[in-house]
């Protein structure tokens, strides 16, 4: 969740930190926080709880000395309210030493104690602030910020990314890594360490990905990595594949409208390479071995929030397509009801970040139980990718906007993706089947741009619903996941009541809800394919029109069918019923920031939510 950033080199360390948070707001926070080591030994730092401007402008009325070593903060409160006083650095050792840390320190209160009974006080209430008093109490004892750093971070629990400077030590920064990202940014001359590569992409493409239970010392010129015990240690290098600019608005009037009009350029980049000859090509995938596919007995699809949605629609097409079971499992149940899980058993994880602290702690379950284990991420160098057997990457980009939009439809093309791939080795689709499916799926990015046209009659909507209370939506097979997410994205950024509901359940209870005027969004399959969904959702809009509610179908061009129902017809373009979802999303993605928009609210930073949750 928090943001964090660190400095050493020439340049003017405010500067880089400051950019660096700004590039790092989309995690969501609610206070910010730097501290420099300044040209005269000393540290300054300025902390301020409220959004970065409210740090920024408090800089320019007092600005801090220049320095060339510097740590910064964004934080989202845990410990304590977000308040001056609970915003990050926290400072010891007479204001020598700072800290920041992103994460939950479980065993802070005893550690607490045993420093109250020591004599410290305490001007927080966070866990944080314990981590930077036992720090300088023992960089009292031993003079060194490597040992002190280290002697700590073994005695603490939970999940943590710790960073400190020291006033004696100009030039270093140390970090600690556990259960909670960091990276190190290789400059020339120069070094940075960040939660995520937004953190210093700005200034350098090469990245370290630092290992679980790992400190770094980090100097201008060198990077020192060991483990906690002191052992010599290696990361893995990458390279970030965006570049700065990537990050940017660019004249789009938020984050989240910019990653929708991207969503093309998400699946055309998934697809990217992976279509050869007629066949789906994922070398990552040779650390299992099709020996492996040919022999799994299962899937079973970890995750959270959209990714769980994308991974309910992709298990209906990889069921179908390569005839094993797979099922869909929220990552923060999983292992709490002892899943039977063996070696034939195939995990496959969820998450933009590749940091979701649920997902991460259900792929090391399972891992614990004998079964294999697939990521698909959205983030180069995360934990999860690098802790699982084999990874697909989504390519979709930095994703900013807490609300996910893009890497939802770039986490379908990769499950779809891989679905073809499983079926082909086992030998579950015909070689002309397969080749239609491909040519088809190689139009999706073109037909998804062809849906952004829709906007401007969605904004008109979205404006006369401006007052809305609640909107409901309706979905039938891959069309079900797609109405839970269109009512996710309205929850999270517009702040109405919004609920998802496969169609045939409406006689089981929800059709109670339907009242004249209430808005109902159905997500209509193509008349055109040979099964009984179309008549049968076409019954489910006549029975909510007769109770008076607002139809607004989503459906296939020159659907006549659903016509003389509908209040309001959103036609998308045709295609396979597989990627039908890949269509239809993309209106309620733009109903869901026309309406927050509307309603004057922030679509990028909604209130409470974060883009990364790195906590349990």
């Amino acid at each position: 969740m928090c943001g964090i950033v660190g400095y050493v080199g020439p340049r003017e360390s405010l500067d880089i930190l400051m950019g660096g948070l700004a590039r790092l707001e989309y995690r969501g926070y609610d206070s910010a926080g730097v501290a420099v080591i300044d040209d005269e030994g000393q540290i300054e730092t300025r902390k301020r709880a409220g959004k970065l401007k409210v740090l920024r402008e408090d800089l320019e009325r007092h600005p801090l000395s220049d320095g060339h070593t510097g740590i910064g903060h964004t934080r989202w409160a845990t410990h304590g309210g977000p308040t001056d006083a609970n915003a990050h650095p926290h400072l010891a050792d007479d204001g020598k030493l700072a800290v920041i840390h992103n994460g939950i320190i479980e065993n802070f209160a005893e550690l607490k104690t045993e420093l109250v009974e020591l004599g410290y006080t305490f001007q927080s209430e966070t866990d944080t602030e314990v981590a930077a008093v036992m720090i300088g109490h023992v960089y009292r004892e031993v003079g060194s910020l490597e040992q002190a750093f280290r002697a700590v971070v073994r005695r603490l629990d939970g999940a943590f990314t710790l960073l400190a400077v020291h006033a004696n030590e100009p030039g270093l920064v140390v970090g600690a890594r556990l259960n909670s990202p960091l990276v190190i940014g290789l400059g020339d001359g120069e070094n940075f360490l960040g939660s995520d590569v937004a953190a210093f992409v700005e200034y350098t493409p090469r990245a370290l990905a630092v290992g679980q239970e790992q400190i770094v010392l980090v100097r201008p010129d060198s990077v020192e990595i060991t483990t906690f015990d002191g052992e010599p240690a290696t990361a893995e290098a990458f390279e970030v594949s965006w570049d700065a600019s990537a990050a940017e608005k660019g004249g789009w009037p938020s984050f989240m409208a910019k990653e929708i009009d991207e969503d093309p350029e998400a699946v055309a980049n998934t697809l990217r390479g992976r279509i050869v000859e007629g066949r789906v090509v994922l070398p990552d995938l040779d650390a299992l071995g099709d020996d492996f596919f040919n022999d799994i007995h299962r899937i079973i699809i970890v995750a959270c929030g959209t990714a769980a949605y994308s991974a309910q629609v992709g298990a209906y097409a990889m069921e179908k397509w390569a005839r094993v079971p797979v099922q869909v499992e929220l990552a923060h149940e999983f292992r709490y009801r002892d899943p039977v899980l063996d070696s034939r058993t195939l995990i496959v994880s969820m998450s933009q970040s590749g940091e979701t602290m649920d997902t991460l702690m259900a792929v090391r379950y399972a891992m614990s139980r004998g079964a294999k284990t697939l990521s698909i991420c959205n983030t180069q160098g995360a934990t999860i990718p690098r802790e699982s057997d084999a990874v697909v990457y989504t390519h979709a980009g930095p994703e900013v906007a807490v609300a996910s939009t893009k890497a939802f439809l770039a986490q379908i093309t990769a499950l779809y993706l891989l679905g073809i791939y499983t079926a082909t080795v086992r030998g579950t689709m015909t070689d002309e089947r397969r080749e239609e499916l491909l040519t088809e799926f190689q139009t999706i990015p073109e037909k998804v741009r062809t849906v952004l046209g829709v906007r401007e009659r969605i904004h008109e909507l979205a404006n006369w619903m401006a007052d809305t209370r609640s909107v409901l939506y309706l979905g039938r097979n891959v069309g079900y996941p797609i109405a839970l997410e269109g009512a996710l994205k309205l929850k999270e950024i517009a702040y109405i009541h919004a609920e998802g509901f496969a169609a045939g359940e409406l006689k089981h209870g929800p059709i109670a809800l339907i009242e004249p005027g209430q808005p109902v969004f159905v997500i209509v399959p193509s008349p055109r394919h040979d099964d009984t969904l179309h008549p049968k959702i076409v019954s489910n809009i006549q029975e909510i029109r007769a109770r008076g509610a607002r139809v607004l179908a989503i459906c296939e061009v020159g659907d006549a069918a659903v016509l003389p129902y509908a209040d309001e017809v959103i036609a998308v373009p045709p295609t396979e019923p597989f990627f039908e979802p890949l269509l239809a999303v993309v209106p309620l993605q733009i109903f869901a920031i026309e309406l927050a928009t509307a309603k004057g609210l922030d679509v990028d930073q909604p209130r409470n939510l974060a883009k990364s949750v790195t906590v349990e």
